[in-house]
């Protein structure tokens, strides 16, 4: 039986704790690298307010200023201003992100209800690469984002959340019966984890997410790794590992972080003992039902199994040189291990800060020597790999949905 996300009190509470992210993160805090990043980004935005990858027929046009703008590499940029702090009226990147999001909402308002994309554009970067619809997975993830810091006084509010309605629309009415999302893209397995988070701060910012979908979502990407042998799945990703690893790791880490939350709030409250290890019959002391313990146990157990390769030469080279795909492997990574914390996050964020310094151009931007090669995009990808931890607390909210267990 088909269930949903999104009581009026597990709403309020989502939307609460998605507007709590602190003024103080603002962009003074940001290194040079990440600076130099964001004025590059500003300096390649379109009079329309968009980004563009370009073609993937003409991958050698690296001019920002030369390719058409696309909704996938807007919305991927976008995302890289909220992340960072800005809204579409506070922060220094506020007069860019407005100019960005009203693209968006014209993207989206002239898309027809019917059908399952937002644009007509084909061949672009990000779509031959990621997927045909990943314009409707990285926007509807924008959106998501964006709503709960909006003001209700603000203009866009409205359009942002009809837009952000239609979106979940059409990528839950796009996403196959494996919980995959078009695997014609080449490394298609990344548009599907990308579609898998989009659910997720969908459900965060109060919408009705069908529970079965965002689950099937999640078993996609835990069928990719073998947890018995360590073995992965690419098939769906180019044949590249990190890519599928990649996207296993962060589909499962909201719920091994609701895991660990409510372990550790079983044993303040002493239904635990202090020093019990996570397993389903401890949280089912905890108070979490049977099911849910279950699948909360084994997605902690996944996830610590998978950071085990996290310094892994061989899977970290992905395909062998960087593009978009490695850039965006390496930022859900980031959002993985933040929400996974301790040294591993640590290490991980130390090793990727001086990796993908190393290789910022002096213009500030990014690029990549394969497939996605926009610079546009792939300096978007970098940025949210290098601040992941700026969205520490909302990337945490995002498993209260994973925390509540009130019949549905």
């Amino acid at each position: 039986m088909t269930r949903w996300f999104g009581t009026l009190a597990f709403t309020a509470i989502l939307v609460v704790v998605c507007t709590t992210s602190p003024e103080s993160k603002t962009q003074a805090n940001l290194s040079p690298a990440i600076e130099r990043g964001l004025a590059w980004l500003v300096s390649a935005q379109h009079e329309d307010g968009g980004w563009g990858a370009g073609f993937h027929a003409q991958q050698e046009i690296v001019d920002p200023q030369a390719v058409p703008t696309d909704p996938a590499t807007t919305a991927f940029a976008a995302l890289a201003f909220l992340r960072v702090g800005s809204t579409p009226s506070r922060g220094e990147y506020a007069a860019p992100l407005r100019r960005s999001t009203e693209y968006l909402l014209e993207v989206v308002e002239a898309a027809p209800s019917e059908g399952l994309r937002i644009t007509d554009m084909t061949g672009t970067q990000p779509q031959v690469k990621l997927g045909n619809n990943i314009d409707a997975s990285l926007t509807l993830l924008y959106f998501s984002r964006l709503l709960p810091r909006l003001e209700a006084r603000d203009p866009l509010q409205k359009r942002v959340d009809a837009a952000l309605d239609k979106c979940l629309r059409k990528v839950q009415g796009s996403q196959s019966t494996s919980g995959a999302w078009d695997k014609g893209g080449w490394a298609g397995v990344l548009q599907s984890s990308l579609g898998c988070s989009a659910l997720e701060f969908a459900r965060a910012a109060g919408k009705p997410v069908n529970e079965r979908l965002l689950t099937a979502a999640r078993d996609y990407h835990k069928r990719n790794v073998d947890m018995s042998t360590g073995k992965v799945t690419a098939a769906d990703g180019a044949g590249v590992e990190l890519y599928a690893w990649s996207g296993s790791a962060r589909a499962t880490a909201a719920e091994a972080y609701a895991a660990k939350d409510l372990m550790d709030k079983g044993i303040r409250e002493g239904k635990v003992k202090a020093d019990a290890p996570l397993t389903a019959t401890h949280l089912r002391e905890a108070g979490v039902p049977s099911a849910q313990a279950q699948d909360l146990a084994g997605a902690y157990d996944r996830v610590q199994s998978q950071l085990k390769r996290i310094d892994d030469p061989s899977l970290l080279q992905g395909f062998g040189v960087n593009g978009g795909e490695e850039y965006v492997s390496y930022m859900l990574t980031s959002e993985t291990l933040v929400l996974a914390g301790g040294e591993s996050w640590t290490k991980w964020n130390d090793m990727m800060q001086k990796k993908l310094g190393d290789i910022q151009r002096e213009n500030g931007s990014w690029g990549g020597q394969h497939c996605i090669t926009g610079g546009a995009f792939c300096t978007s990808a970098v940025i949210q790999c290098l601040t992941a931890e700026r969205d520490a607390d909302l990337l945490r909210n995002i498993s209260a949905g994973d925390m509540t267990f009130q019949k549905r």
